[in-house]
C-alpha cells in the first residue's frame, strides 16, 4: 500500500541578512528528514517548539519550497502538483486564518462557498467540533481554544481523506483537549488519515496509533507508540514490603536485580516477572503490600532519544 505521506531527505534552509554589512546567516529548520505515514489512523508528529514540525507541514502543503529532498502527499509530488490533491486534504497550519468581525458560522459558509460546499456541511462541521451553540457569536469574542476548534471545523468542511493538523490542541483547557483527542480518534477510526503535530507528549501517547519523534529537524524514532515506548527505557517493578532492607537482601540472594528508595523496592524486571518477585518474597514471609509496573511514558523516551542529539548540536 502506498504511504499517504512520503518524505525523503527533506531539507529546508532559511537565509537571513544581518547587520549593516549584510552578513548572511543560514538557519536549517529541517535536516535530511525521512518519513512515511501509512493510510488510516492517527499519526503523531512529535517534537518541541522549533524542531521543524511546522516547516515540514508547510513543505507538504506547498506553502514552502524545500531546499533539498522530496515530498509526496496522496501519491503526488509536492509542492509541484499539490493542486491535484488539495481538495482531498483538510489542514490547520499554525493559527487558523479567520475573519474576527464575522460569526463562526459566517466564516465557514464563506470558506465553503469557495469550494462549492453547502450549508449542511457547515452545520455538520460545527457540530463535530462542539461549536454549534456559539456559531452565531463573532469570532473576535472567541477564546484561543474556540478559534482552534473553528479552524478544525474549517479543515473538515471538504470531508477530507487526509487531515494535516499543526498543534490542534493549542490553547485548549483540559476538557477541550479531551474533546479534541476523542474527535481525532473518531476521525482516524473512520478510515481517514490524521497527521497531527504536537509538543503535548501525553496527548500524543493517548491519541495516536503511530508516532515520529523530531528534534533539530531530524527524525530520531518512528513506529507504533508501543514500539517507540520500548526504545531505550526498560519497565521496572515497584514493590512494597514492610521491611525494605530484608526484602532487598532476599531479592539479591535470589539473583533478582533490585534497588531501594525511600518508599519501595525498584526491581529491574518486566511486568511479566511480577509473580516471580512476589513468590520469592513470600517464601521468606515478606508479604507484598504494593506491586505494579513503572512503565516508561512517551516523555521519558522522548528525553532519552533527544538529549544526545541536543548535546551534539551544542
Amino acid at each position: 500500500m502506498t504511504p499517504v505521506i512520503q518524505v525523503e531527505g527533506l531539507r529546508k534552509e532559511y537565509h537571513r541578512l544581518r547587520g549593516r554589512g549584510g552578513l548572511r546567516s543560514t538557519h536549517v529548520a529541517v535536516d535530511g528528514l525521512d518519513l512515511e505515514v501509512p493510510e488510516g489512523g492517527v499519526f503523531g508528529f512529535l517534537g518541541p517548539n522549533g524542531s521543524g514540525k511546522t516547516t515540514t507541514i508547510r513543505c507538504l502543503l506547498g506553502l514552502a519550497r524545500p531546499t533539498a529532498g522530496r515530498c509526496r502527499v496522496l501519491d503526488v509530488p509536492t509542492p509541484a502538483q499539490v493542486g491535484r490533491v488539495i481538495g482531498r486534504i483538510g489542514a490547520i497550519v499554525e493559527t487558523p486564518a479567520l475573519f474576527p468581525t464575522m460569526t463562526g458560522r459566517r466564516n465557514l459558509r464563506l470558506l465553503g462557498q469557495v469550494d462549492g460546499i453547502g450549508a449542511q456541511a457547515v452545520e455538520q462541521a460545527l457540530e463535530r467540533v462542539g461549536l454549534s451553540e456559539r456559531a452565531d457569536d463573532l469570532v473576535k469574542t472567541y477564546s484561543l481554544g474556540m478559534r482552534q476548534r473553528l479552524g478544525l471545523a474549517q479543515a473538515l468542511l471538504k470531508d477530507p481523506e487526509l487531515l494535516i493538523l499543526d498543534e490542534p490542541a493549542n490553547g485548549l483547557d483540559p476538557a477541550g483537549i479531551k474533546e479534541i483527542r476523542e474527535l481525532l480518534r473518531s476521525l482516524g477510526d473512520e478510515g481517514r488519515t490524521v497527521f497531527v503535530s504536537s509538543h503535548l507528549l501525553v496527548e500524543i501517547q493517548h491519541t495516536c496509533d503511530r508516532v515520529a519523534i523530531l528534534t533539530q529537524g531530524r527524525c530520531v524514532a518512528t513506529g507504533t507508540v508501543d514500539e517507540v515506548l520500548e526504545r531505550g527505557h526498560r519497565t521496572t517493578l515497584r514493590v512494597g514490603v514492610h521491611d525494605l532492607a530484608a526484602g532487598l537482601a532476599v531479592l539479591h540472594e535470589a539473583g533478582i536485580p533490585a534497588s531501594r528508595n525511600h518508599t519501595c523496592l525498584e526491581v529491574d524486571l518486566p511486568a511479566s516477572e511480577a509473580a516471580r518477585v512476589s513468590e520469592t518474597l513470600a517464601r521468606q514471609e515478606l508479604w507484598v503490600t504494593e506491586l505494579h509496573a513503572d512503565e516508561a511514558s512517551l516523555e521519558d523516551v522522548f528525553l532519552e532519544l533527544t538529549t544526545p542529539v541536543l548535546e551534539e548540536a551544542t
